[in-house]
C-alpha cells in the first residue's frame, strides 16, 4: 500500500535525484571533452556533428551517471529531512529508519532494472557510434587555414605560401604554390596578387591569380641533355585545390567497430564467449599436436609404441652414466648440431604458440568483464543507496555541500575499486567475476553497517559529536597541567 509517508519520502527524492542525475552526467561529458580538447580544436567541426557526438558520449556516460545521482540524492535527501527534524518526528510515532526507506528502495530498484536495460541494448549501439566517430575526428585533418609567410602543406601534393593577406581574405599577395607531386622534378608558380575563395560545396579551393610566373620542369634529371626548363608568364591565372581529403568530411562505416566486445549486448557476449571457448579448447589441442610434431621420432611412432617391450640388448644399459656413451665420436658432432637446431625450433614455436594462447585467453576474458559490467554498474545503484541513505540520516546536513563531500568520497572509492578490479581481471590477477564484483564486495559491508549505525541514531559522522570528544579532551589535558 503506497501511503502519505512514502509519497513524502519519494517526492522529497526525485527532484535532488533528477538535478544531481543531470549534472553529474554534464560533469562527465566535460571530463572526458577535456581529455580529447586537443583532438576537437582547428578540425572545421559542424555544431551538428559536436552536438551527435555529445548525445552518443552522455548515452555511454549514463551508466556511471546514475550510481554517483543516486547516492548524492539519497544523501541529500536523508540529510534534509534529519535537518529539519522530520527523521525524528517519524521515527517518534513508531516508524523505522528501514520502513522510511523502503519506498526508496523500490525507486533504486527499478532505477538499476532501467539501467540494466539501458546497458544492454542502448549502450552497445552509443558505444559503436561514439567510438567511430570519435576515430574520424581524432583522424580528420585540420581545418583550411592559411598564415601570411609560413608554408601551408595539408592539401596532398602542394605548399601554399601567402606573403599577405587583406582584411576580408580574399584578396592575397605575394603568392607561391610549390608543386609536391613528383620529387625529382621542380614545379612551381609564382605570382603577385590574387583572389582566393572556396567554392560553395566547399570541394575546391580557387586562386585567380594574375600578374606571376609558371615554372616547370620537364624531362628525366637523370639525363640532363633532355631536361627541359620552361618559364611561362601571366597576366591571369586560374588554379584549383582538391579539398575533399581535407577536414571532417566522410564518414567511416560502423560497421568497422562491431566486433569489439564493448558493443554486444549480454545475449550476443554469451553466444561471444561460448564460441571463444570452443576456439581456445581447439587451439590448445592444435597446439600441443604442433609441439610433438617438431620432435623428430614422433614421425617414427606407430599405433603400438606405447605397449613396446625393450629389446634385448648386448650392452648392459645399466653401466651406461651418460648418453654420450651410446653414440660414437664420429656422430657425436651431428646429434649435437640436431639438438640445438630441435631445440631452438622448439623453443621458438613455443614462444608464438604461448603468445597467441595469451591473446586468445585476454581476448575471452574482457568478453567476460563486459558481461559482469552491466550487472555490476546496474546493482551499484542500490549498493550506493545503501551507503547514501543511512549516511544521510548519520550526518543529519542538507543542501548540497556537505552531502557533496561524503558522495565524492564514497564515489571514489567505488571508482577506484572497480577500475583496480577491471585492471587485475584484464591481467588475469583477479578472475573476471571477483574483478568485476570487488566494488560491490568492497561498499556492501559499508552499507551494511551504516544502517547498523543509522538504525541505533548513532552519532559516527555528526560534527557535535566530535566537537564534544574534542571538548572532553580539552578538559582532561587542562586539569593534568594544572
Amino acid at each position: 500500500m503506497f501511503k502519505k509517508l512514502d509519497k513524502l519520502i519519494v517526492k522529497a527524492f526525485i527532484g535532488p535525484f533528477i538535478a544531481t542525475f543531470f549534472i553529474t552526467l554534464l560533469v562527465l561529458v566535460m571530463q572526458f571533452f577535456w581529455l580529447y580538447i586537443d583532438d576537437f580544436v582547428g578540425k572545421g567541426l559542424g555544431t551538428h556533428v559536436i552536438l551527435e557526438f555529445i548525445l552518443y558520449q552522455s548515452a555511454v556516460l549514463v551508466p556511471l551517471a546514475l550510481p554517483l545521482a543516486i547516492l548524492l540524492s539519497s544523501l541529500m535527501t536523508f540529510g534534509n529531512l534529519g535537518e529539519s527534524f522530520e527523521l525524528v518526528a517519524i521515527k517518534s510515532a513508531g516508524i523505522s529508519l528501514m520502513r522510511f526507506m523502503r519506498p526508496l528502495l523500490f525507486v533504486s530498484l527499478l532505477i538499476s532494472g532501467i539501467a540494466f536495460l539501458f546497458s544492454n541494448y542502448v549502450i552497445p549501439v552509443a558505444n559503436l557510434k561514439s567510438r567511430t566517430l570519435l576515430a574520424d575526428i581524432v583522424y580528420a585533418k585540420p581545418a583550411f587555414d592559411l598564415k601570411e609567410g609560413v608554408f601551408y602543406d595539408k592539401i596532398s601534393g602542394f605548399a601554399i605560401k601567402i606573403g599577405k593577406k587583406e582584411a576580408n581574405d580574399s584578396v592575397i599577395r605575394d603568392v607561391i604554390v610549390y608543386e609536391q607531386g613528383n620529387m625529382l622534378q621542380d614545379n612551381f608558380i609564382v605570382a603577385k596578387s590574387g583572389i582566393m575563395r572556396v567554392t560553395e560545396n566547399k570541394r575546391f579551393l580557387e586562386f585567380n591569380l594574375k600578374d606571376g610566373w609558371r615554372y616547370q620542369e620537364r624531362g628525366n634529371i637523370y639525363e640532363s641533355a633532355n631536361t627541359e626548363f620552361v618559364r611561362i608568364g601571366f597576366k591571369e591565372y586560374k588554379k584549383q585545390f582538391d579539398l575533399s581529403n581535407l577536414g571532417f568530411t566522410n564518414r567511416t562505416a560502423d560497421s568497422v567497430n562491431k566486433n569489439n566486445e564493448k558493443m554486444f549486448s549480454m545475449r550476443q557476449l554469451d553466444k561471444a564467449i561460448d564460441s571463444l571457448k570452443r576456439e581456445n579448447s581447439r587451439v590448445k589441442e592444435q597446439t600441443t599436436k604442433d609441439m610433438f610434431n617438431l620432435l623428430q621420432f614422433s614421425s617414427l611412432l606407430d599405433t603400438s609404441w606405447a605397449t613396446l617391450q625393450p629389446v634385448d640388448s648386448i650392452m648392459d644399459l645399466k653401466k651406461v652414466k651418460s648418453f654420450d656413451e651410446l653414440l660414437p665420436d664420429s656422430a657425436m658432432v651431428n646429434v649435437n648440431q640436431m639438438a640445438k637446431s630441435t631445440a631452438g625450433s622448439v623453443r621458438i614455436s613455443s614462444e608464438s604458440l604461448t603468445q597467441t594462447l595469451k591473446d586468445k585467453d585476454r581476448n575471452l576474458r574482457k568478453h567476460k568483464i563486459e558481461w559482469h559490467r552491466k550487472i555490476a554498474l546496474s546493482l551499484a545503484c542500490v549498493v550506493l543507496f545503501l551507503i547514501g541513505a543511512p549516511l544521510g540520516s548519520i550526518i543529519r546536513k542538507g543542501g548540497l555541500g556537505t552531502p557533496l563531500i561524503f558522495a565524492i568520497v564514497f564515489f571514489m572509492l567505488f571508482y577506484f575499486s572497480s577500475t583496480t578490479g577491471e585492471k587485475f581481471a584484464k591481467e588475469n590477477t583477479l578472475t573476471p567475476f571477483t574483478g568485476m564484483w570487488m566494488a560491490t564486495f568492497v561498499l556492501v559491508p559499508i552499507g551494511l553497517f551504516l544502517n547498523y549505525k543509522a538504525m541505533r541514531d548513532s552519532q559516527l559522522f555528526n560534527k557535535d559529536f566530535y566537537t564534544k570528544i574534542a571538548r572532553f579532551f580539552k578538559s582532561l589535558f587542562r586539569k593534568a597541567v594544572n
